[in-house]
């Protein structure tokens, strides 16, 4: 049987009074993407920089590849690829140096103009120090050395931070590149849509806790925040629309009939039941998004996509 990717066991971690991670235990299985949530505060970075063997667990353990996390660290660190939160570059030093020098010390045969090309860093941009980069293209350069040694598992941390859309767009395409050539990816992330486009499950981390680990679409089911139908109406109807079953926050305004389904049954009686009143110009069907499913799982207050608040479970 093949070892999980990453695997910890009831880990824990204090900083005096202050417990950063509380018991977890959390499993990446190999060849998967994985996203890993949480909100400023919720252990999200204190779990990777354990996992890194940047900060050791008070109590549990950890382990990668099936090895231990602090113990084979060595072993380890050519089978990897790590992109952390606050990396560091030589200001003085070519962004090919910076490659080169990656692949010296992995021991690696990696031609480095491939991996910059790979991360779209251009001939010209490669023989410019890296103090001139934009946050972007530093980024681009972390993941190029990251990429050095075809790593079993790569690490990223906010790996879109600096980005443009452009950019984001094909950092999710070189991560699934990465998938396919093998890799198991486990990325952090606050932008939840980047999370939702890239990642096969997600982890969402509260108060020291793995609270949800699952694909997004069985997280939607578990917490049955529903489906919201929009109807665009030619008249507004002049009678109650709340008496239907499994259908619930039945809103009229601006031309729109709004009401959060439960079901999937629930929605074609839903505009049936508005169909007998007015007349229905547009149907809408919007899923619960993961920012809904976030806050849910958070207890934090986002918005729905029509700008309006929505409280935790995603209900307006």
């Amino acid at each position: 049987m093949t070892d999980p990717a990453i695997e910890t066991n009831e880990l824990t971690k204090q900083f005096g009074d202050v417990t950063a991670v509380d018991g977890i235990d959390l499993t990446v299985e190999r060849g998967e993407i994985f996203g890993f949530l949480g909100p400023n505060g919720a252990g999200k970075s204190t779990t990777i920089n354990v996992l890194l063997d940047f900060v050791k667990p008070t109590t549990g353990t950890a382990s990668m590849l099936g090895l231990d996390v602090s113990e084979d660290r060595e072993a380890l660190h050519g089978r990897i690829g790590v992109v952390p939160e606050n990396y560091g570059l030589y200001d003085r030093l070519s962004g090919r140096r910076h490659v080169e020098l990656a692949i010296e010390l992995k021991e690696a045969a990696d031609d480095p103009n491939e991996l910059l090309d790979r991360v779209g860093l251009s001939t010209d941009d490669a023989n410019r120090s890296a103090g001139e980069y934009s946050t972007g293209m530093s980024q681009r350069l972390a993941l190029a050395m990251a990429l050095v040694g075809s790593p079993e598992l790569l690490i990223l941390d906010e790996p879109t931070s600096g980005l443009d859309p452009n950019g984001a767009r094909e950092l999710r395409e070189l991560i699934r590149d990465e998938n396919e050539r093998g890799a198991t990816v486990f990325f952090s992330s606050h932008i939840l849509e980047q999370v939702e486009a890239a990642s096969d499950r997600v982890g969402i981390m509260n108060d020291g806790q793995v609270v949800a680990t699952d694909t997004i679409d069985r997280l939607r089911g578990q917490l049955d925040t529903g489906a919201q139908v929009a109807l665009e109406v030619n008249r507004e109807p002049d009678q109650k629309l709340d008496d239907l079953p499994n259908v619930r926050d039945v809103v009229v305004a601006d031309g729109v009939v709004r009401g959060t389904c439960l079901e999937p049954a629930a929605k074609l009686q839903f505009i049936d039941r508005v169909r007998e009143v007015t007349t229905v110009t547009d149907v809408r069907i919007e899923e619960s998004s993961l920012e809904d499913l976030f806050a849910s799982y958070t207890n934090e207050e986002t918005s729905n996509s029509h700008g309006e608040p929505v409280a935790p479970g995603g209900v307006a």
